[in-house]
């Protein structure tokens, strides 16, 4: 850990003490805010960093070039100060009591949603820009490097949901042309108002369609994609397909097909207006037809073992 980046590694020790924080908040605070505990937000939010923070200093410090290692470095340090200036505005709002997504209602709290709003941009372009790096590193096993290039351009997608969270409803314009004054602006629920029934510390709607899921599975590719290569690499002692690096790399390559249509799959859903745990006819026929298509997938990549000896290591092609 001593090669990672340092501001990711403190901002990650800085996230885990909130946690905790976080903890004892929903514990001893009975305040409300939209339908949730008031710490529930900063909890999740300190949680999901707490594994994205280090996860995204790991594959920098994959980076072997000077000039790649160098810009890696910086463009590390913008995400650690970008998810500091993020968190220290979810964790004030949370102080005062407001919530702090889509809260437009006073000069304060705009400003405050401005900045959230402006930081998930710049963590965007950062990330893209991480994972343009890492697409033109070749040091790594060829399982390994596509687990974390396609694990960076996975959760982009994930992370790009988010901005679909960010216009105003059509509720939000009727009621600011009603009364002058808008005081939300964007919502996690499709069709129905933010703040009603959910699960239980998600807070995910039970009543309609909810963005953040397909923004949660998304985001969290890039640790479900290298953790994949690392299981397949740990299986490969015990099962001899395994050990060739071309069937490792094409099981991953697949897996990250399988993640990026389930994460489409819960976008389209909740645009749909549909609950997590209500799904229709057709969301239940497009999620077994992407369960059939993955399994398909993976049986022809571990039917691609070569039949004789050679090296392992190949290059697959984007």
């Amino acid at each position: 850990m001593r090669a990672w980046n340092r501001p990711l590694v403190l901002f990650t020790g800085a996230m885990i003490l909130l946690v905790l924080v976080s903890l004892v908040g929903l514990l001893v605070d009975p305040r409300v805010v939209g339908g949730q505990p008031v710490w529930a937000k900063p909890f999740k939010f300190s949680l999901s960093f707490t594994l994205y923070a280090p996860t995204l200093a790991w594959m920098i410090s994959r980076l072997t070039a000077p000039r790649a290692r160098r810009i890696g470095g910086w463009l590390g340090t913008i995400v650690a100060v970008t998810s500091v200036l993020e968190m220290v505005a979810i964790v004030g709002q949370a102080v005062r009591g407001v919530p702090s997504h889509f809260n437009v209602s006073t000069t304060l709290d705009t400003v405050v949603w401005a900045v959230m709003g402006s930081s998930i941009a710049v963590l965007w372009v950062a990330n893209l820009a991480i994972a343009v790096l890492l697409m033109r590193e070749h040091s790594l096993p060829a399982a390994t490097a596509w687990a974390v290039r396609l694990g960076l351009v996975v959760a982009l997608i994930g992370m790009a949901v988010a901005f679909l969270m960010t216009s105003p409803t059509g509720a939000q314009i009727a009621s600011a042309e009603a009364t002058g004054a808008m005081t939300t602006a964007g919502a996690h629920a499709v069709g129905v108002p933010d703040g009603g029934s959910g699960l239980p510390l998600l807070g995910w709607s039970t009543t309609g369609g909810d963005l953040r899921i397909g923004h949660f599975v998304g985001l969290h590719a890039l640790q479900a994609l290298p953790v994949l290569a690392l299981g397949l690499g740990l299986l490969a002692a015990r099962f001899p397909v395994l050990r060739h690096e071309v069937v490792r790399t094409r099981l991953v390559v697949v897996g990250a097909l399988a993640w990026t249509g389930l994460t489409l799959l819960l976008t389209w859903q909740a645009l749909r207006g549909q609950p997590l745990l209500a799904p229709d006819a057709l969301t239940v026929g497009a999620a077994a037809a992407l369960v059939v298509g993955t399994l398909l997938l993976a049986l022809a990549a571990l039917r691609s073992a070569p039949r004789r000896n050679g090296s392992d290591r190949v290059a697959v092609a984007a």
